[in-house]
């Protein structure tokens, strides 16, 4: 399976670009229009941070992705430049969601199949990181999907998140909603107050390399099935 956005060419990657800016900029327009007719302001007020929090991905992340600032170690499983000896780690966005879930899954094979990319993604990040010199560098990251236990046995340990990263995910709401709908299969409504982060080395990963191939070659054969 191949990332459908970055295996087109930069035209028509401009092309998928300029069609999402203008669908925002009509939406915006339609509200604007509406709430000139009805007296309700409130609707465009609402209506512009929305739309610019769920185009915002498609425009971010290839911009951050060239720039070097993001690095994809699968699909689905992204990472920061490290940043004094911290490495932050992210699922995939909702850009990556649209341009890489196959549409024929059912909500439990898209399950497997982004944990298995999660998975993948360790695995380039131990790879790439794992060595004597760098065993110490500290991996982070905030998952509403994850769970406590699926985390432990990957290494990872519960701590608390904090206000800001709260704040971002309660304003990028229905860009999470799109995101977790995606995922399911469904229109489904993420629960925000599940919402963990998770902190490990890449010392602890190296140590759990073995059980993570284990369990990724496991969901890779369950794909297949």
């Amino acid at each position: 399976m191949e990332h459908r956005f970055y295996i087109k060419t930069k035209k028509e990657q401009l092309q998928i670009q300029l069609w999402i800016g203008l669908i925002a900029i009509s939406i915006i327009l339609l509200t604007l229009v509406v709430s000139w007719f009805t007296g309700f302001y409130l609707l465009v007020i609402l209506t512009i941070p929305i739309v610019i929090s769920i185009i915002a991905p498609f425009f971010d992340v290839p911009s951050l992705k060239k720039r070097g600032e993001l690095i994809y170690h699968s699909l689905l499983f992204i990472s920061e430049k490290p940043k004094k000896g911290v490495i932050k780690i992210h699922g995939g966005t909702l850009f990556d969601y649209v341009f890489v879930i196959d549409k024929k899954m059912n909500g439990k094979q898209r399950r497997v199949f982004i944990i298995q990319q999660y998975l993948e993604g360790l695995l380039q990040l131990i790879e790439e990181y794992g060595t004597q010199q760098q065993e110490n560098i500290s991996i982070k990251g905030t998952s509403y999907i994850i769970n406590e236990k699926t985390a432990g046995r990957l290494g990872f340990k519960i701590t608390e998140t904090n206000g800001t990263q709260k704040l971002i995910l309660i304003f990028n709401f229905f860009n999470v909603l799109l995101t977790y709908s995606i995922a399911k299969g469904k229109i489904a409504f993420p629960n925000l107050a599940a919402t963990k982060t998770f902190e490990t080395t890449i010392a602890e990963l190296v140590q759990r390399k073995h059980d993570i191939n284990k369990i990724n070659r496991a969901l890779k054969n369950k794909l297949a099935d």
